[in-house]
């Protein structure tokens, strides 16, 4: 390799990066699901949806970024383990759509402040497109299968 990667130089970056992603995630996703069991009508009742939603948001923010800021660190230090791998491949893609989800339509239903059956089922969509995520992180560690290129 070309460039050394100064990540792989310690063996305590890859622990302390896993610790951060997973702090990350715990208070952006954390965040998400609380805004998202208002919505069901469970917890939090005291408050708006709306309220909880713009309350929440800094936070949520903070997490996610967190959280992409210390993945993309951790791809780094052993791409080729991840982007062939299909535990990988679930992750990113439930990210990208549970993170477009929230922001569109379980936003749309916080701020309608209408507690209605569509925003029950928004909020579930919500909740197991992150499921799905931490479904992925999790096989990760523990799935070898990856997918086959085909080299020409």
């Amino acid at each position: 390799m070309l460039i050394e990667n100064p990540l792989n130089e310690s063996s305590l970056v890859f622990p302390i990066l896993e610790c951060l992603h997973i702090v990350g995630f715990v208070c952006g996703v954390g965040m998400i699901a609380l805004v998202n069991f208002r919505l069901l009508g469970v917890g939090l009742t005291g408050k708006s949806a709306a309220r909880l939603w713009s309350e929440t948001m800094p936070w949520t923010l903070a997490g996610l970024s967190l959280v992409i800021f210390s993945g993309l660190l951790l791809f780094s230090i052993d791409p080729d383990m991840y982007y062939l791998n299909y535990a990988f491949l679930l992750k990113m893609t439930s990210l990208v759509l549970a993170t477009v989800f929230y922001y569109t339509a379980v936003h749309k239903a916080a701020v309608s402040e209408a507690s209605t059956g569509r925003s029950r089922m928004v909020a579930c969509m919500s909740l197991a497109l992150w499921g799905l995520v931490l479904c992925g992180g999790i096989f990760l560690g523990f799935t070898n299968a990856t997918l086959h290129m085909n080299k020409i």
